[in-house]
């Protein structure tokens, strides 16, 4: 018996009944990388077109940075509460040891790199590798490289400032000095652990964040350099002549991290005099004036000159040498 083809039920919606829309792709929350993009401009995503991302971004690193500093130095006196370490309300000195005030003045800049990560994820959207580089992460043998130039520029540096004292009748004496293994090991030991965490965070923050987040809106990476070398400088205690190195240093860096597409010069920098400066006070047994911070010779300038001179020499040329990439694939 034949059926009536009218009586079968057609494929596909029936007549009058509602369409059935097509599932839609949600939007990743890591956007892609913007291509062929210096790296001041790597935060040029959808998310960062609106500005308030960028200013809530920005006071979230900056409030967090003191926010957290405050705990970790808050946890450190309760510490030394509680093993007997004496502690002042000094702001440059609050605590008895200066191993001990070591450890939490570079804890308390350290604890901040995770959330400058996270903003950069949650805020802006974005992966928090851009941070590093154009390459999406920090490029290891490129920062090693960037080491070995910054040893180099470093020693040049402090041989200019050794002669510029000598050559105006300063004593030099007091840069140098050994108070032994049993004083300097346990501040080398510190040292060579946390200071590599807490230059990479100043530089992740003055120079990453206010770089990419000035260069999310404006062409010119000319004024995110500027304001994350004043923001870095203003944190220093260091008479006027400590402020100028400091400032001029950021300067440097911020103009090395556009023209090298990276961090890896910057932190190559900022570690290896680090931790040249806290070793020669902790070996001299004057590692609490170091924390100290205060007055500096005028004479030290000629070090910074040289010193950033010849690095800034050094990395542009071995970029250009390793073609090194300055944008984004």
């Amino acid at each position: 018996m034949q059926e009536n083809p009218g009586s079968q039920v057609p494929y596909g919606p029936q007549p009058g009944a509602p369409a059935q829309p097509y599932p839609q792709r949600t939007q990743p929350w890591l956007l892609p990388t913007p291509s062929g993009e210096r790296y001041d401009h790597l935060a040029r995503n959808a998310a960062t077109t609106r500005m308030w991302r960028q200013i809530v971004g920005t006071i979230t690193v900056g409030g967090g940075f003191f926010v957290i500093g405050l705990v970790v130095l808050f946890v450190g006196m309760v510490i030394a509460a509680i093993v007997g370490i004496p502690v002042s309300l000094k702001p440059d000195q609050l605590f008895g040891d200066p191993v001990f005030g070591l450890v939490f003045l570079l804890l308390s800049i350290a604890a901040v790199l995770p959330l400058v990560f996270g903003t950069a994820a949650l805020i802006q959207h974005r992966r928090p590798g851009t941070l590093s580089s154009v390459a999406g992460r920090l490029r290891w043998s490129w920062l090693l490289s960037c080491v070995g130039v910054a040893v180099v520029a470093l020693l040049l540096g402090q041989v200019a400032q050794v002669l510029a004292l000598m050559a105006t009748g300063q004593q030099i004496s007091d840069m140098f000095g050994w108070k032994g293994w049993a004083a300097f090991l346990p501040a080398l030991i510190v040292i060579v652990v946390l200071v590599p965490f807490q230059a990479a965070t100043e530089e992740y923050m003055f120079r990453g964040w206010v770089l990419q987040a000035f260069g999310a809106h404006l062409r010119n990476p000319v004024w995110g350099i500027l304001l994350g070398s004043v923001a870095f400088a203003s944190l220093h205690g260091y008479t006027w002549v400590g402020l100028l190195d400091v400032f001029s240093f950021g300067v440097v860096m911020g103009w090395l991290a556009v023209r090298t597409g990276g961090l890896e010069a910057p932190i190559a920098m900022h570690v290896v005099n680090n931790m040249l400066a806290f070793g020669l006070s902790a070996a001299a047994g004057q590692l609490d004036r170091a924390l100290q911070q205060g007055e500096v010779p005028w004479q030290s300038l000629a070090g910074t000159v040289v010193q950033l001179a010849v690095f800034a020499f050094g990395v542009l040329h071995l970029a250009k040498k390793r073609a090194v990439s300055t944008i984004s694939g």
